[in-house]
Formats: C-alpha cells, structure tokens, sequence
C-alpha cells in the first residue's frame, strides 16, 4: 500500500530551513498528516484511501506547514510555518470526521481573531489588555509579524485545554517593530472545543534572537514545595528550563540549562526575561558572544519525562552567535529576516549536549557531551533506558539514571528524526528511528551548501563546517529489537 500526496513543488522555494515533516498521527482507523503546500490529509489506515483533504494556507504568502498535528476531541489540531517569510501565525483545529475547519485563532491582531474573550485570564500583567495583537506593534507591522505554530501541541483531557506555542515575530530586526509583539514567542492554553483562549505567557517579548516559543509541552504532576501540582515542563530556546503551572500559566520556577549570555535570569514576579542590555542587538553593528545562538538550548527536537526517575532528558545545544541587524523589506513569499548571523561551538567547544535534568529540584543530575547539537528527540523506558540519535548518525542507548552508555550502532546517516518504540504483533518490544540528516541543523549536508559562507543556513553553517566530513544524506528506518 502507497499514498503519494504529491505536494505541489513550488512549496520547497518558500519552506525557511530545509524541507522537513514532523511526523503523522493515528487515531481510529485514521492516519492524518499535513504536507508541506498546507493541505492537511486524513487517510484510511488500513486501504490509505483519501478520507478527506482540506487546504489551510498559500505557498504564495510564504505559508508552509511541516508540524505534526495532534488530534484530540474529534478534532485535528494544525499551525503554519515562514515566520522568516513575514507570514501571519494561525492555529486551526479540524473536525476530525470530516475536514472542515472548527476554528481558527491568529496569534496576532485583534481580540476577535485571537479568539481572547472574558475567558482570558493571563497570570501576568504583562499580558493583559485589549487588542495586544494589535497595540504592541507598529502600524499594520501585525500582519506579517509571525508567530506561526510549527511545533508541537499538547492537550490535557481533565482541563480540556490545549497547548501549543508561538514562534518568533518578524522580521528578526528587532528596531523594525518596537513593543511586545503580542502574541508571538509565548505558549497559549486554549478551551479544545471552541479555542478560546485561557492563558497566554510569552516567554520572549519583543524577541530579539529568534527564540520563539515552540517547543513541546511536558504536562505532568509534580510535587512543588509539598503539594502536588499541574506543571507544564519547557525546555525553551532562550536556555531556561520553565515549570509552569498548566492551568493558570504562573512561572514556578525557570532555570538555565546550556550557558546564557543574553538574559541575567527570568523575574518570576512579572513573568519578564532580564535582558542583558550589553548584548542588546542593533542595526549597523555586531553583537558578538550570545548564547544561546537563535537555534536556542533547545530547538524543536523534543524532549522526554520519566515517571520512574523523575527526570526530564534534554536533546540540548551548545551554540553561541555573532548576531548584526539590518533593515528588511516585506515582499509577500520571499524571506523577511533583517539579520546578519554566524553561529559556532559554545564554551567548551562541544556543540551538542544530552542532559538528564530534574524539575522539582531544579538541576541538572547528569549529561553527556556531544560533539555536534543533538538534533533527535528522545524516548525513554520503563526499564530506565534512554535513547537518542547523534547528528554523526550515532543511535545510542543510556542507563537513564546514571548516563551510563549500554549501546551504540552507526547509522548511514546523522539522526535528526525521533525514536519510538513499540511493542510488535510478536509480543516484542523494539525501537526504531528514521537516519537522514537534514533540517536547519544539517542543511550544509542536506542542500549541499558551501562550508565558506558562514551566513548560509541563517548562519548556523558557520558551526557545522565539519559535518559533511562525519556523514552523508540518507533516508532508512532501522527497527532494533529489545532483548
């Protein structure tokens, strides 16, 4: 059985870094899944006939969709992608049986778009007041501002809430949009049949290094100072480790784990990032020595939580830039960046870091130093095993309390994908992960780009000059079965 959804080609031209999937989602009999031209496609599992097929967005404005959508409460949950395209960010839910569009909430405009209404009730002040969407940006600089949704969502049953983040605002010039550019980098918690919105917390008002806010949700309960609480766990591109409370959006607590330059710490009071005014960055000149570099502690590459040991295990970053502002122009489907950057190995000289980090005592208990960012995401066990994937195509196995290496094998190609695993009809349990490097992080190998121009790839070549040396295109699933 094949399904070819034969996405039309012209959407390569207008996807920002690398053309990627993010994966699919079965649910009922149903496979669903979004192409890169903004159909999302829902398909019988068992024939792969199409069910239904519904156009959210245009290529021609920059839109593209790679998310994974997430379907819950007969709906299915979708977002866009070119915030460095000056798109406008939107997150739509689909009935599920059919395909047609339930709702659709903007992350910037007016209230009525963003779907705010008396249930809004943000847990900082900062985040509160009519039309932010609107107010925080200059003129009409709303309506190709970003805060796309291209990450991932989460959804907890009992508060009938879901999750998801908002990415970077555009253009990444800072001096071309004064005030918060609401409601871009931040997380919103959204009623599931209706997507009004509950909360909203914006971790990078004003994002100055292209932070944005995508990363997953980790909904778990957590014992907090004696008693037990809804959390939400986000280890966010700015480099802190945030435990929110998921139903109201308060800060816990935020930690840094990968070494920051760019802020001082988070003020749990008003919910602000303390920025480091040295680093500040402006037009003309170059800001040098910011960390994390814009792909952040942590990009999209999620992350896992371990019941057992209470741990959450961190595919993490050790990434610093050079970072210079210019002006950029807004022409409909061509990029709107307005920077000059050039990423390298952060202190230390590794650039990646596999790390074990405990919530509720707010520290890191254990980490592996990698020699490139661990761009895979990361599954554990039951029997307290780790496993992730090395962009040198390296998948291994780690004792999850201790970081204790217990297994290797060498793939055809660095791992940028996320391992699952699965008991089979057989009864056995295995784990399999896709190997084709590629992405943002691996588009000097992936596209073919020359190591010499440290600005390629939005400047993350600069720190990835040797990859080709340590692997190759690929495309294979390798299933490994557990003992």
């Amino acid at each position: 059985m094949k399904y070819e959804p034969k996405p039309i080609a012209a959407a390569q031209g207008v996807a920002c870094c690398d053309v990627v999937n993010r994966g699919a989602v079965y649910d009922g009999g149903t496979l669903f899944y979004n192409t890169l031209d903004n159909r999302t496609v829902a398909l019988d599992a068992a024939t792969g006939k199409e069910k239904w097929v519904t156009t959210l967005g245009d290529i021609n404005k920059g839109e593209t969709i790679t998310m994974a959508p997430l379907v819950a409460k007969g709906k299915v949950f979708v977002g866009n992608s070119g915030g460095e395209l000056g798109v406008r960010g939107w997150f739509t839910a689909l009935n599920a049986s059919d395909g047609k569009i339930a709702w659709r909430a903007y992350s910037t405009g007016p209230d009525k778009d963003v779907l705010i209404g008396p249930r809004f009730k943000p847990f900082y002040e900062k985040d509160r007041g009519s039309d932010l969407g609107i107010h925080t940006w200059p003129g009409e600089a709303w309506k190709q501002g970003g805060g796309t949704s291209w990450g991932w969502v989460s959804y907890d049953p009992a508060l009938n809430l879901v999750y998801y983040g908002t990415s970077n605002p555009g253009p990444w010039n800072a001096e071309q949009r004064p005030g918060d550019n609401k409601y871009t980098a931040g997380v919103f918690a959204r009623d599931a049949d209706t997507g009004e919105a509950v909360w909203f917390y914006q971790m990078s008002p004003h994002d100055l290094w292209d932070y944005d806010g995508v990363n997953e949700q980790v909904l778990v309960d957590l014992p907090i100072n004696g008693t037990t609480r809804k959390t939400m766990l986000r280890a966010d591109r700015d480099g802190y480790l945030y435990v929110m409370d998921r139903t109201t959006g308060e800060v816990i607590s935020a930690d840094p784990f990968v070494h920051i330059t760019s802020r001082q710490g988070i003020d749990l009071k008003s919910g602000k990032p303390i920025e480091n005014e040295a680093k500040k960055p402006s037009v003309g000149s170059v800001v040098r020595d910011v960390c994390p570099a814009a792909p952040g502690g942590k990009d999209w590459q999620p992350t896992a939580y371990s019941p057992r040991t209470g741990y959450l295990y961190i595919p993490a970053n050790n990434l610093c830039m050079d970072f210079e502002g210019v002006e950029a122009s807004y022409i409909a489907g061509t990029p709107f960046v307005g920077a000059n950057v050039r990423m390298y190995a952060g202190p230390g000289g590794n650039r990646g870091e596999f790390i074990a980090w405990d919530p509720v005592n707010r520290r890191k208990a254990w980490s592996i130093r990698e020699e490139f960012p661990v761009w895979s995401g990361v599954v554990v066990t039951a029997s307290d095993v780790a496993f992730y994937g090395t962009m040198d195509g390296w998948m291994k196995a780690v004792n999850a309390r201790t970081g204790e290496p217990l297994w290797q094998f060498k793939t055809g190609s660095g791992i940028i994908g996320q391992p699952i695993t699965y008991r089979g009809p057989d009864g056995k349990q295995y784990v399999a992960v896709l190997s084709g490097v590629g992405g943002w992080s691996g588009a000097i190998v992936a596209g073919g780009l020359d190591a010499r121009d440290g600005t390629a790839a939005l400047g993350f070549v600069n720190a990835m000059t040797d990859l080709p040396k340590a692997t190759t295109r690929g495309g294979t699933l390798y299933i490994f079965g557990l003992p």
